[in-house]
């Protein structure tokens, strides 16, 4: 395996990792890409709101239950055999939320598309796991960042576009043409990185095992705990920003568009500058600096808005800063935490994307339930967050473990 520095910088776009960024993108594509036919839907389906809001509830449970069944499935029978029997679930799904004559089964169809659609997600950091070492990994997964974070940009965008010249059935057929897409190119572009096993029995109570001593793991754990917690500040910015920068701070739907934009952007780059600090220095060299600014910002924010009502280029410069250190934090602690489970990179994966959709759900409902009418509700959670990335690396990754590499 070559060293990280003397990977050529055009393979960090190969076809095979486009493809696993595509497949990393479609679980959270299938949200964004929806929401903004939600009241159309409500409309078609003479439902109200709030069962409306239900297809999105079951989507996130979906994603969350989902990726436990994938991970062994893929260390077991290899890599690309779960992943063809998710896309088409997904796609199968897909088509049936089209021609959905109800939202009773809209909410049923959401959450099998995202039992399929979770599986591009759990495998696609397995055969990254298979294909490099820990600190290629982490460039892999910044390039990752850079290919599906364009997605929660342009997705909203393109579902409005749709709903205008077509209807809300539209979305899920474009959703379903893109599936097919995928396991057209998987075809071409992802040779299998982990042959099946021959000579062991597949059996739940080996499965449920291996789980168990995952969760008694401390380094998996505290890796996973750092990147959870980290992310799940980015959902909880994601839901709980609309309301404070529109209704509290006063900007106009272009203006929060523009600052959602430039503030994505900023993740985008910082992953990957991360990608060009990997040459030189270490995970955990990055991951120190990245979870103490985590903390710090998140921190400065809590105690402005427990003091007073912030101003928009405080709150604004905070979220700024802690999504620049999202951008080394999320791939490096995701090489961190597969990085001594290549034997069993994939029900690693999985249980890493449950532990951290989980946490960033439970962020992302707390922000949709708690309004004040001030920047606090915000800034409460992302302090959580990022003090909590902070600490679950500095006392359960570091001095319980020792960390990936110094």
């Amino acid at each position: 395996m070559p060293s990280p520095a003397a990977v050529p910088h055009h393979n960090r776009f190969a076809g095979w990792i486009l493809l696993l960024a595509a497949l990393t993108a479609l679980g959270p594509l299938s949200i964004d890409m929806y929401l903004p036919g939600l009241p159309a839907i409500a409309s078609g389906l003479h439902a109200d709101d709030g069962t409306v809001q239900l297809t999105l509830a079951s989507y996130f449970i979906g994603l969350a239950l989902g990726q436990i069944l994938y991970g062994p499935l893929s260390d077991h029978f290899g890599r690309k055999p779960p992943l063809l029997i998710g896309l088409g679930v997904y796609l199968l799904a897909s088509i049936g939320c089209a021609l959905a004559t109800s939202i009773e089964a809209l909410i049923a169809l959401r959450f099998i598309q995202a039992l399929g659609g979770c599986a591009g997600m759990v495998i696609a950091r397995a055969v990254v796991r298979d294909r490099c070492e820990p600190r290629m990994a982490a460039q892999v997964y910044s390039s990752l960042v850079l290919v599906m974070g364009i997605a929660p940009i342009l997705a909203p965008l393109l579902g409005s576009w749709v709903v205008g010249v077509s209807s809300w059935r539209a979305i899920f057929g474009l959703l379903a043409v893109f599936a097919l897409l995928c396991l057209i190119a998987m075809h071409y572009l992802l040779p299998e990185s982990r042959p099946a096993k021959q000579d062991q029995r597949f059996h739940l109570g080996g499965i449920l095992m291996a789980y168990r001593e995952l969760l008694r793991d401390r380094h998996f754990m505290g890796y996973a705990l750092t990147g959870g917690l980290a992310v799940a500040g980015l959902f909880a910015y994601i839901t709980g920003s609309p309301i404070v920068m529109m209704k509290v701070y006063g900007l106009s739907p272009t203006q929060y568009s523009l600052t959602f934009g430039s503030i994505a952007a900023c993740y985008i780059i910082a992953s990957q500058f991360n990608a060009r600090a990997l040459r030189s220095r270490s995970i955990d060299q990055l991951l120190q600096r990245s979870t103490l600014t985590l903390a710090l910002a998140s921190g400065v924010l809590l105690l402005t808005s427990l003091l007073t009502q912030p101003p928009f280029w405080l709150l604004v410069g905070c979220i700024y800063l802690y999504l620049m250190s999202l951008g080394f934090a999320a791939p490096n602690s995701t090489a961190g935490a597969l990085a001594h489970h290549g034997a069993q990179a994939g029900l690693a994966s999985a249980l890493m994307g449950t532990m951290q959709f989980s946490i960033a759900t439970v962020a992302g409902i707390l922000m949709g339930i708690w309004h004040d009418g001030s920047s606090l509700p915000l800034a409460s959670t992302l302090a959580f967050c990022g003090i909590g990335a902070w600490l679950a690396y500095r006392v359960v990754a570091i001095k319980l473990d020792g960390g990936v590499s110094h």
